[in-house]
């Protein structure tokens, strides 16, 4: 009698609630996708999304077996070769990153639809990037980071204050729902494939702003990069992308800058958070970083308002403190 031989190990995870597994099963491995929570996000959204991208031609991982109910996913395994590590160790990042940007562009190409299917006759729905969803987000870091170093009631009163200040920005947005967006394009989500570009986690995938994306690969925290090497990514971008953006270049920057600004509050309130509510203290030492991409975007004098209230909410030092007492 033979017995069916396999290995299944725990493999690192992500800020999400799900938890991944590696199973090797005839010298071949696949990759175990478990959620109890946010099942439709964490599952169901994952598997529309990343098999829609799969008929785009971006290479996503196969989806082998689901069971929603049980919250379980079996996905093809595409290593550990991130472009997080291969960018860590290059001596030439803009190289890598204007292949990055390559699939950046194709993926702009992708006419973005409202809805899509995940099984049978039910879709998902793909939303639009709204004020909704921007206040939603960079109301995290007056929820969760604020409070660490001011009483709630006066992190209340600098939250109402801000989303005035934040909602003329927003305002401002020239482009917005205007792409597919796939709201979470950096390294960490970007594996080699043999010589092709991976790309995972896209459930947040939403209907938004082409400058999102570009804002989550040169403004990535997990990585440093030089004003100078942010400036070529940027420019190579723009001598690739359509004539729209070409040809309101001015009104395209500022869209970046802004939502450069959005995104670096959201990802200090996200860590904040998964520090604060989950007690995962690992991403904490991102947040120094991101407070340095969150000042220099801050530069241009449309954000005079909502740098003058950050500034006289948290100092210098402690921008820079190891959150963890």
């Amino acid at each position: 009698m033979s017995f069916l031989k396999y290995n299944l190990r725990p493999i690192a995870g992500d800020a999400s609630y799900r938890k991944f597994y590696r199973l090797t099963q005839y010298k071949k491995n696949k990759i175990i996708i478990f959620a109890k929570k946010e099942k439709y996000k964490n599952l169901i959204a994952y598997f529309a999304v990343n098999n829609f991208l799969r008929s785009k031609n971006i290479l996503t991982p196969k989806i082998y077996f689901h069971n929603f109910s049980k919250g379980i996913l079996i996905v093809e395994d595409f290593g550990d070769l991130t472009y997080y590590k291969l960018l860590k160790k290059s001596k030439n990042k803009f190289s890598i990153y204007k292949k990055l940007i390559d699939l950046l562009l194709k993926i702009e190409k992708i006419k973005p639809k409202s809805s899509i299917k995940i099984i049978g006759n039910k879709k998902h729905k793909i939303n639009n990037y709204t004020n909704d969803h921007l206040f939603k987000e960079s109301d995290l870091f007056f929820d969760w980071y604020l409070p660490i170093f001011i009483n709630k009631k006066k992190a209340l009163n600098i939250k109402k204050k801000s989303r005035k200040i934040l909602s003329k920005l927003y305002n401002k947005l020239n482009f917005s729902n205007s792409n597919f967006v796939h709201r979470d394009f950096h390294s960490q989500n970007l594996m080699k494939v043999s010589n092709k570009i991976g790309v995972i986690d896209s459930q947040d995938a939403i209907i938004g702003n082409p400058a999102y994306d570009l804002v989550s690969l040169i403004d990535d925290v997990r990585i440093k990069t030089s004003k100078e090497l942010k400036k070529k990514i940027y420019e190579y971008y723009m001598t690739k992308t359509s004539k729209v953006y070409k040809n309101n270049s001015d009104k395209f920057q500022e869209d970046f800058n802004i939502l450069s600004v959005q995104r670096s509050l959201k990802i200090i309130g996200i860590f904040s958070r998964l520090f604060k509510r989950d007690k995962k203290k690992q991403y904490l030492k991102f947040i120094p970083y991101t407070w340095q991409l969150l000042e220099m975007r801050m530069k241009s004098k449309i954000f005079f308002e909502i740098k003058k209230i950050l500034d006289l909410s948290i100092s210098k030092k402690n921008r820079k403190k190891n959150l963890i007492k």
